[in-house]
């Protein structure tokens, strides 16, 4: 199957050969048929199989092709997009400007950590599209800078995580807030019982997509594990890492953990950098370009970051910590493997996480390969 089997338009299948999209990923295959229908669809697929594309090319073909691209009015967007992280916000913004070039589409993205007025300055002007955390859309919301009474599809990206208990509250809110005729779209990696439950709440008879088994790891992604003291994690990284000799991405439980790794990399000898919730957008932005550039060799994340890095090929995956929660394993890894690409998920696994490595096994069903370092 191509793209042109989708019911696309001829400018956005244009705008995908540009973009190097030739071969639609199993749940772009379909979604994007029942989601053009104008079906509220679930989709579960790993992280990397082009869900930004599956949810992003529907919306730009039904609500700006399909009505001329009529401008948007001041403050009322007519689409909305809800995503967990900043960085996450700006690479669904992103990846909609491409799809969408030559077809009059505007889009904002709105988050937290940077000034306000550029946001309300775009939302005056006018946007089709509003990509936002969940956070700073409520802060805009209560200012009165933008008005959801005018939004025809809503895309809650990541929808997992932002259906948990911490997003729920603010969740709510929004919903209330947005006709109760519209199509919804909820995208993500894993689904838990609960929150699927959960998500059927707010949607109308939804049509459910499956590219791979619920909650699995991508099959390219190969899964290794090194049982260690905790006390030698640190040396056990430092020889890792040079051994390998490739861009990595280590993830860390906590932000005062980030920070403290990134400074033992860094006396280490490494171009390393840390990323997470407690660092200014701006700070964020930069470490992610550096690593991207190849600047740092080493970024050091918690959790909030597995959700939106976009980095391809990036051979390797290192958890320096086991995640709290098995299904956050999943999106971490998610950073390797990308696109039918071969990636490897490291673990450094002290006695104290094995009733988390256990659980992330049971989540998986995966084999995994336990590895000995001399030494270690």
């Amino acid at each position: 199957m191509s793209f042109d089997n989708l019911g696309l338009s001829p400018v956005i299948k244009h705008n995908l050969h540009g973009l190097g999209y030739r071969v639609p990923t199993p749940v772009q295959a379909k979604a994007i048929p029942l989601a053009l229908e104008g079906r509220d669809v679930i989709g579960s697929a790993q992280t990397g199989t082009g869900k930004t594309a599956a949810f992003g090319l529907p919306m730009i073909e039904r609500l700006v092709l399909r009505a001329n691209a009529t401008p948007p009015k001041p403050r009322q967007p007519r689409a909305l997009v809800l995503t967990p992280t900043r960085e996450l916000a700006l690479q669904v913004n992103e990846s909609l400007l491409g799809f969408s070039r030559k077809t009059g589409l505007r889009s904002v993205a709105i988050f937290g950590g940077v000034g306000m007025q550029p946001q309300i300055d775009a939302l005056k002007r006018g946007v089709h599209i509003v990509v936002a955390t969940p956070g700073r859309l409520i802060d805009h919301m209560e200012q009165r800078n933008v008005d959801l009474s005018a939004i025809e599809i809503l895309t809650v990206d990541e929808a997992d995580r932002m259906m948990d208990m911490g997003f729920l509250p603010p969740l709510r809110r929004i919903l209330s807030a947005l006709p109760k005729q519209r199509q919804t779209l909820l995208f993500s990696a894993t689904f838990p019982e609960p929150i699927r439950a959960l998500a059927v709440k707010f949607m109308i008879n939804p049509a459910e997509v499956q590219a791979a088994a619920p909650n699995s790891a991508a099959a390219t992604v190969s899964h290794r594990v090194h049982r260690v003291h905790h006390d030698r994690k640190r040396d056990l990284l430092v020889h890792l890492l040079k051994q390998n000799g490739d861009q990595t991405l280590v993830f860390c439980r906590t932000k005062r953990g980030s920070d403290r790794l990134c400074r033992h990399l860094a006396s280490s000898g490494f171009r390393a950098a840390a990323i997470h919730g407690d660092k200014s957008q701006s700070a964020r932005t930069q470490a992610l370009r550096d690593f991207k550039s190849g600047k740092t060799h080493v970024l050091v994340a918690t959790d909030i970051a597995a959700r939106g890095l976009d980095i391809e090929q990036l051979p390797v995956v290192i958890n320096f910590d086991l995640p709290m929660v098995a299904e956050d394993y999943i999106h971490r890894i998610g950073r390797t493997g990308r696109a039918g690409a071969e990636g490897q998920a490291v673990s450094l696994v002290s006695y104290d996480e094995m009733d988390q490595l256990r659980g992330i096994q049971r989540l998986i069903k995966t084999d995994m390969d336990f590895a000995l370092v001399a030494g270690f």
